[in-house]
């Protein structure tokens, strides 16, 4: 009964270090305050605050699968980028697509 272990989670290679959680907890808390502060001082245009929130939500998005999803770290991490890109496309689909219609049927 004792052997069902040899397969478990202790077979698999380490799944991050300290280190790497740490490096990714505080990119995070950078990534979330730039845009806060920018927000709060009202300190750029519109059209710049937007931007720096959509490019720091990107980065946060790459932490996030980086450091917390050990997106690099699997063994065959091809699939799993293949899966992530082709749900991501699926998703910017469903979305720009809603946009459109909607953006179009309220002129009319």
């Amino acid at each position: 009964m004792e052997q069902h272990n040899a397969h478990g989670h202790e077979s698999h290679e380490s799944h991050g270090s300290m280190k790497s959680y740490v490096i990714g907890f505080l990119l995070s808390i950078v990534l979330t305050i730039i845009p806060l502060v920018l927000v709060m001082n009202d300190m750029l245009s519109k059209k710049a605050t937007t931007a720096i929130i959509l490019v720091m939500a990107v980065l946060q998005f790459a932490v996030q699968l980086i450091f917390f999803m050990h997106l690099r770290e699997e063994q065959k991490p091809r699939y799993n980028l293949m899966a992530l890109i082709f749900g991501l496309v699926i998703l910017l689909t469903i979305v720009a697509g809603s946009i459109w219609i909607m953006t179009y049927n309220a002129i009319g």
